[in-house]
């Protein structure tokens, strides 16, 4: 259901002494002022709102999937609010078909959540497979076939070159007749301040393992932040509300003076229709995928490793065995530090 997707995607903010969180698909920015402290040599905290969708001004620029000029058509929506998802729910009711913009999991979700409602439901997406570069071909081949066998049509190795009064025209060519369109391409984030208050930047705003900021005062947490994530051993900058929500209670602690070490696997999962995938870990690129059970009976999970080590699980209905590899993930990545 549209309210389903709408729980992976909330942006949550907990702004007191106890966090500070930073949902997924919002970027916001964490400062600190002492204009007003609300405790002796303690920091005031602020958030603000800093996301941008990856689009450009051309057809092929941003992410090669939209133009800004698509973007800003009337009848293109999007998922980032409670209002958007109570925007669309009112407009797919005089709706017959709709267009989705992006394969990932935001326009995956959607897809699932209008088809459920009866559109008719067109994906354009530029990959070859729908999350293959997340989720590895077999969990994308996965996915399609599910969305396939309700209906949901593909336009895959493709992006929307205009949208107009009920009709898409494709880069290859074809007209896709749908009443409205929801954009599911990612955010970027607004660095504007960051890079203004002389902060290192990354893709992200740098922190180390204590989530501070180059500026010893400045704490950043959620999808703007990049940190050192042991089990990989790279720098990395996590999109998803649960990974914000960790991060922003460790910062508070940190800011309170506990110096405690972000260490948290990040997960996530993705529901489509009566599917549910469980993600635990971070793989950005791997060198082995390791395939147990049986994905096609939705009893099995993927492990992405790299190097020997793995870096990430994806499961269907396999909780135990995702719940330890989490465990030893963070086991491991404590011992590192130790």
């Amino acid at each position: 259901m549209i309210d389903i997707a709408l729980s992976n995607i909330v942006p949550i903010v907990l702004a007191l002494l106890i966090g500070i969180a930073v949902g997924f698909s919002a970027f916001r920015r964490v400062r600190v002022s002492r204009e007003r402290p609300s405790a002796p040599d303690r920091p005031h905290l602020r958030a603000a709102h800093t996301a941008a969708p990856p689009v450009g001004d051309n057809a092929g620029e941003g992410n090669g999937l939209v133009s800004g000029s698509v973007a800003a058509a009337a009848d293109v929506m999007t998922l980032r609010s409670l209002a958007d998802c109570r925007a669309i729910i009112a407009r797919a009711q005089n709706a017959g078909s709709v267009m989705v913009i992006g394969a990932s999991f935001i326009g995956l979700e959607v897809a699932a959540a209008l088809r459920t409602r009866g559109l008719e439901v067109h994906v354009v997406a530029p990959e070859a497979r729908p999350m293959e570069r997340i989720l590895g071909p077999q969990f994308g081949d996965l996915i399609r076939g599910l969305h396939e066998e309700k209906g949901v049509r593909f336009h895959l190795e493709n992006a929307v070159s205009s949208f107009k009064t009920g009709v898409a025209t494709l880069q290859d060519g074809t007209s896709v007749k749908a009443d409205f369109a929801v954009m599911g391409v990612g955010v970027r984030p607004r660095l504007q301040l960051a890079e203004a208050a002389g902060l290192t930047l990354d893709r992200g705003v740098s922190v180390n393992r204590y989530l501070q900021t180059s500026a010893p005062d400045i704490y950043a947490a959620g999808d703007i932040a990049r940190w050192p994530d042991r089990t990989s051993g790279s720098a990395i900058r996590v999109e998803h509300w649960v990974v914000a929500t960790r991060q922003g209670q460790t910062a508070a602690r940190n800011m309170l003076g506990l110096q405690e070490e972000f260490a948290a696997a990040p997960f996530f999962w993705s529901q489509h229709y009566d599917l549910s995938i469980n993600y635990v870990g971070h793989a950005e690129s791997w060198d082995a995928l390791a395939v147990e059970g049986d994905l096609a009976a939705r009893d099995g999970l993927v492990r992405f490793n790299r190097g020997g080590r793995t870096l990430a699980v994806a499961s269907l209905f396999r909780d135990i065995e995702s719940l330890k590899a989490e465990a030893a993930m963070e086991e491991s990545a404590l011992k590192t530090g130790s």
